[in-house]
């Protein structure tokens, strides 16, 4: 038998049977998703990719939807920071028992919120604190930059994107001046958030400043690249802390040129200033993320790193406290914060998010609250960055609007805040978006504030909000094209892995 003839029975054989180890792959692959036991809802998602996406589905679930190796480490991860936290918490117990009892006549059972972020060891509740709104980067970066300009010890920075513009060009200058004067510099960014600046680390290694490239994503650890850092953090001294939504690029400052021009996107956006005790625990949370990248560990007792005497300086009126997303963590505590929240409000909530896929369980509390007498309001951005995640949002708003949820659609630009009010006592602000991702796989950090004032000038801005958006309704959603709530339907399958 000459080769063409070789060549020829294996063409003939590869066509008629080539079915049979695309099946074995498929079924393979399913029934390992099958035994990782998931929620139904995404495991059900993942096979509808792989069935309606031949091999790029197959493709697309081993760089994104495998669970086993990482999630295993970061449940070992877990337990040993656990164990480290439970270890402050019985030291704490005394001042946290008295900031409980102390805050409860003014939030009444809103009290609970921070009595579950304790018992569940995720973060104790802290009283001496001084809490400054931020609206916008015009807001945040002026006093973000005065904080790291007056630095005399050291300077932590986390974030998911930092850019190498002109207000992030501003800070590295700022960086690498304050190495040369003997100050310490620790900055770790997520790799696939800011991945210019990763490419560019030898330049900031070389000016000596301590960076680290936050779970790095290589062809080897694709599979791995689903979980990322989403937290946006900056300690100076162990005195100051921010924390929220607002990355570090330009575009989140709407006076910088050339975002000046009224052509481009606006962006609305919220962070928060912390002075007091609640820079501790931000300075913990930092340390803990700072222990699982190759960084060099600092010794968190030292009192420049955790300082109580700062409290002195403060009037303890301001409860803080903060909710967390970590892989692998069995308390969901941010999501769950903000349910007890919601469940718990008397009167009136308002959320701000910039994308909306909500747990089931999350739903159900927005239909409590309206339910049990309070008035739910929701801003989302009329116009997303992203076309699946925005139609896949619109499609869960039916059935909260009909209950009485209110919606509001933000024309002017793009909203990016992560914010909840709940009556006019208890805030959240951080990194926290409502969707799957944000509560169940990002590391993620709200703050959850205690503030009559903070509260007051979050729903002053609310109602500045809605004034740039469009109301939506039940009844305005039916009227909206077919193909559109198609299209919406078609997206929400894709809700669990988005």
């Amino acid at each position: 038998m000459d080769i063409a003839s070789i060549f020829t029975t294996i063409w003939q054989i590869v066509k008629n049977w080539y079915w049979v180890p695309v099946a074995v792959v498929y079924v393979t692959v399913i029934a390992m998703i099958l035994i990782e036991n998931r929620n139904p809802t995404k495991t059900i998602a993942w096979i509808l990719v792989i069935i309606f996406l031949p091999v790029i589905g197959i493709g697309i679930y081993f760089f994104f939807g495998q669970e086993f190796k990482k999630e295993i480490y970061f449940k070992k991860l877990d337990r040993q920071q656990q164990q480290l936290l439970f270890e402050k918490w019985e030291n704490l117990a005394p001042d946290i028992q008295s900031n409980l009892d102390r805050v409860y006549p003014k939030i009444g059972d809103l009290n609970k919120v921070f009595k579950y972020l304790d018992s569940t060891f995720t973060s104790p509740p802290t009283m001496y604190n001084e809490v400054k709104l931020l609206i916008n980067g015009e807001q945040k970066f002026p006093l973000f930059l005065e904080a790291l300009r007056s630095a005399e010890h050291h300077i932590h920075l986390e974030y998911y994107i930092f850019e190498e513009d002109q207000i992030g060009n501003e800070i590295i200058s700022i960086l690498c001046a304050k190495v040369k004067a003997g100050i310490k510099v620790r900055m770790m960014v997520d790799d696939f958030g800011s991945p210019k600046l990763n490419r560019a680390q030898k330049r900031l290694v070389d000016a000596g400043i301590a960076f680290q490239t936050f779970l790095p994503v290589r062809f080897s650890s694709l599979a791995n690249s689903n979980f990322r850092n989403h937290r946006k953090i900056l300690i100076v001294d162990g005195k100051v802390g921010f924390v929220g939504g607002i990355n570090i690029a330009d575009k989140y400052i709407n006076n910088l040129p050339p975002y000046s021009d009224k052509n481009t996107l606006f962006w609305r956006d919220t962070s928060v200033m912390l002075k007091g005790d609640a820079v501790n625990v931000l300075q913990m949370y930092f340390w803990l993320n700072w222990s699982i990248t190759d960084g060099e560990l600092f010794n968190l007792h030292e009192k420049q790193y955790i300082n109580y005497a700062i409290r002195n300086e403060y009037e303890r009126d301001t409860m803080v406290s903060f909710g967390l997303t970590r892989p692998g963590d069995q308390t969901p505590s941010a999501m769950e914060s903000m349910i007890l929240g919601i469940i718990l409000a008397k009167r009136k909530v308002q959320i701000c998010t910039p994308y909306f896929i909500p747990s089931d369980q999350f739903k159900s509390a927005l239909m409590i609250a309206v339910a049990a007498g309070a008035e739910v309001d929701l801003i989302l951005p009329a116009k997303g960055d992203s076309l699946i995640v925005q139609e896949a949002s619109l499609s869960f708003l039916k059935p909260l609007m009909e209950r009485g949820v209110k919606v509001y659609l933000y024309t002017k630009g793009f909203i990016h805040a992560k914010t909840i009010t709940i009556d006019d006592s208890l805030a959240y602000v951080g990194t926290v978006n409502l969707d799957n991702r944000s509560f169940f796989i990002n590391f993620e950090i709200t703050a959850v504030i205690q503030s009559e004032e903070v509260v007051r000038q979050m729903q002053e801005q609310f109602v500045r909000d809605i004034e740039d958006a469009e109301r939506l309704t039940a009844e305005s959603w039916l009227n909206t094209p077919l193909y559109r709530r198609a299209f919406a339907s078609i997206c929400r399958l894709l809700a669990p892995i988005l």
